[in-house]
């Protein structure tokens, strides 16, 4: 048995080794050497482990200091607390090696999302929020339900917005995940710079695994570009504000051209040979609706014979699907680059649209589909 575990860094064995050594009776000397030899042993696996969750000590770390300071004016001395403050998080990097996103098919996603609860939950929010949705609404050419919708699977209309420190986040993933470190360690200089700028204390704030903060799950970069305050109190709050983040939402998906009025995707016969150059893998819609017209394919709604399609094949519950989507799909995969929560996003607005407009809504949202 090693005496030292990576996993949750605890010493596990050494200690217990030493115990079973007297009370079988050896002698002082045996077990005084046999000691010593073990503290080596463990001091030489200890090391790295430590040195690695030290942030402020290590080379990268170092770079980091020195950027935030001669870039940014950070204090040197106050960046490297910062770091050596950060704990490195095996279950961040856990996660992140396996996103719902990648590992469930489409109807183990969608039970996730578009249920009962979380559409009732919804329609709630809306009438709640009633005010700063119509705004957003008005001002950003966004509709209601999507931005709803957007927050309702990110955090279920803020009752979840994860419990991870944003700092311990995101120094694991910049020290300690190579595939994107480059990456989040810009994240992290840009969560840096977000607290300064809106005096929040950077050990306190939480969030998701990657860093993701407040009702709609903002990385830091997203909160500095896009987050507005909307209800005009002085403080860009997507933390607890949710007039603020109803806004920053629309904001995104107007800064990510969202064009007003125009479909996002509809349910069409499946009529693609498996293989077809009609499904292609790239996120962003390159070919034209008249390329799937040609193939048999007639959408319902009105798009021009030019305009950009993609069709993508889903796993239901009840066998394949096939979806042609359009732009406005695309600019909802600017928010999480998957078609998976794309969909999820648009049929839970569908669905937050529909519930809402029934009668005994009618005094709350109305469709704003």
């Amino acid at each position: 048995m090693p005496a030292w575990t990576g996993g949750n860094g605890r010493f596990t064995s050494g200690r217990d080794n030493l115990a079973r050594l007297i009370f079988a009776g050896s002698s002082m000397k045996t077990v005084i050497k046999r000691a010593c030899n073990g503290l080596v042993v463990v001091v030489l696996m200890l090391a790295p482990a430590l040195v690695s969750a030290q942030y402020d000590k290590t080379s990268e770390g170092q770079a980091f200091v020195r950027e935030m300071a001669e870039r940014y004016g950070f204090e040197a001395s106050r960046v490297e607390a910062l770091l050596a403050a950060a704990e490195r998080k095996d279950s961040i990097l856990d996660s992140i090696s396996r996103p719902a996103e990648k590992t469930l098919e489409w109807h183990q996603y969608r039970k996730i999302f578009i249920r009962p609860d979380r559409i009732r939950q919804g329609v709630e929010f809306l009438t709640e929020h009633r005010e700063a949705f119509e705004r957003a609404e008005e001002e950003y050419g966004v509709p209601a339900p999507i931005i709803a919708a957007i927050i309702g699977v990110e955090t279920w209309y803020g009752t979840y917005k994860g419990n991870h420190r944003v700092l311990d986040a995101l120094a694991t993933l910049a020290f300690d995940y190579p595939p994107r470190s480059r990456f989040f360690r810009s994240e992290l200089a840009q969560y840096l710079l977000l607290t300064r700028e809106q005096g929040f204390d950077p050990e306190q704030l939480t969030g998701s695994y990657a860093g993701a903060m407040g009702y709609g799950q903002f990385i830091s970069s997203s909160y500095r570009h896009y987050a507005i305050d909307f209800d005009d109190d002085g403080v860009v709050d997507i933390l607890n504000n949710p007039v603020d983040a109803i806004g920053s939402v629309a904001n995104y998906f107007r800064a990510h051209h969202w064009k007003q009025g125009e479909p996002v995707a509809e349910q069409v016969p499946d009529r693609l040979q498996e293989g077809s150059p009609l499904l292609t893998r790239e996120l962003k819609p390159s070919l034209e609706v008249n390329d799937y017209r040609q193939a048999g394919l007639t959408p319902e709604a009105k798009v021009a014979g030019d305009d950009k399609a993609r069709a993508i094949r889903l796993a239901g519950s009840d066998g394949p699907e096939l979806w042609l989507t359009y732009h406005n799909f695309y600019v909802i995969t600017r928010y999480n680059h998957s078609h998976l929560y794309a969909m999820a996003v648009f049929q839970l607005a569908n669905a937050l649209s529909e519930q809402a407009s029934e009668p005994e809504h009618q005094n709350g949202m109305g469709n704003s589909s």
